[in-house]
């Protein structure tokens, strides 16, 4: 896409990887959420993990601080029993992804095996203007091999051996969700788009204040750092099945972020 700058990643839901799915029709009734006057919030003794229930929640998105489109993630019951399935999608709306017409759309079927989120098959779909890719991927737990065809490099599309525990991207969002509680380091290894990475996150020690519009939540932050020194943050809140903010920074300075607007059980 020559007459645009290529867009950065978020590790957990990158900008380049959005996922898909329909997204359900049907609203129902507001989650209740746990918000108060931030100057009476009181730190929580213990955060409460979310249980796996089916939710619809929309985001802000930015880019560099300025807005840039918005962002809707999902979890439904799959087709079959047992099963579940996780979408995001990203809608290039304003700046340079709206002038893209950038969409991008990523996908991860999963279960629940030996109390792990255990992915079976996932798909990733990025559209725009002048380009277009798609990519889908089957982890094949009885061969212990992960396979992906589409459009991505050869290297990419060869098996790749998995592990117990292994996780997509966006199966990870959902793990720090059930895992994260004050002062824990997180270790997950993640295998999405042939490729397997370790993720290690930190908790912090409390909970800090989080505004969402007119409410504020007891939110705790968790936070990976790269190689590169490049940062993805996540807040977390008791009694919220998605995070409240995802920020990627980027040479120490913000890149993308999306901010929880609302959500709902559907």
């Amino acid at each position: 896409m020559p007459p645009f700058p290529p867009l950065p990643r978020l590790p957990l839901f990158a900008f380049c990887l959005a996922l898909a799915g329909p997204l359900c029709a049907q609203e129902a009734a507001p989650v209740p959420a746990p918000a108060v006057a931030a100057e009476t919030v009181a730190a929580p003794a213990e955060r409460q993990a979310p249980t796996l229930e089916p939710f619809l929640a929309t985001y802000e998105a930015l880019y560099q601080g300025k807005p840039a489109g918005s962002a809707t993630m999902q979890l439904v019951r799959g087709d079959g029993p047992g099963r579940w399935r996780i979408d995001l999608t990203i809608h290039g709306e304003r700046g340079i992804a709206g002038l893209a017409r950038l969409n991008l759309q990523q996908s991860t079927v999963f279960d629940l095996h030996d109390g792990q989120y255990r992915p079976l098959t996932q798909a990733t779909a990025r559209k725009a203007m002048l380009f277009g890719k798609e990519v889908s991927g089957v982890y094949d737990w009885s061969t212990m091999q992960a396979h992906w065809q589409g459009d991505l490099k050869k290297e990419r599309r060869r098996p790749l051996p998995l592990q117990a525990g292994d996780m997509s991207a966006l199966l990870i969002n959902l793990a720090i969700m059930r895992d994260a509680v004050p002062g824990a380091t997180l270790n997950y290894r993640m295998v999405d788009l042939g490729r397997a990475r370790d993720y290690v996150y930190q908790a912090a020690g409390e909970p800090e204040i989080m505004a969402v519009g007119d409410m504020s939540y007891d939110a705790l932050r968790v936070a990976r750092t790269s190689s590169d020194g490049d940062q993805t943050v996540l807040w977390v809140a008791s009694g919220v099945p998605t995070p409240i903010r995802i920020l990627q920074r980027k040479d120490g300075e913000d890149e993308i972020d999306l901010r929880l607007v609302e959500y709902r059980g559907v």
